[in-house]
């Protein structure tokens, strides 16, 4: 069985993890200001995602940790957009209440 190996990374890759963090943050709340519809949760999912996957791959260590883990957590990320995609189609299909009065 093989040791962990301890990854120690360069504090100037910490430092543009850290600063990309804060400019997808930027741009979360920049993109807040405008009405782009139904888009509106799609677009807030795919910075956060970004912004989940970074912190996920460098402060967690996941990029350099056993590929299990890797697998696992991907399998957690389908399961979570197959259940959003079923909210989604199920939100999609109601009769508005105003149509039924």
């Amino acid at each position: 069985m093989s040791e962990h190996e301890h990854h120690i990374l360069p504090f100037k890759l910490y430092l543009k993890i850290f600063l990309s963090l804060v400019l997808f943050t930027f741009i979360t709340v920049w993109v807040a200001q405008f009405n782009f519809g139904s888009l509106n949760t799609l677009i807030a999912m795919i910075v956060a995602t970004i912004k989940a996957t970074l912190v996920a791959l460098y402060f967690m260590h996941l990029k350099y940790d056993d590929k299990t883990n890797a697998v696992c957590l991907l399998a957690g990320v389908f399961f979570l957009v197959v259940m959003f995609a079923f909210i989604a189609i199920d939100v999609a299909s109601r009769i508005p209440l105003e149509s039924t009065l």
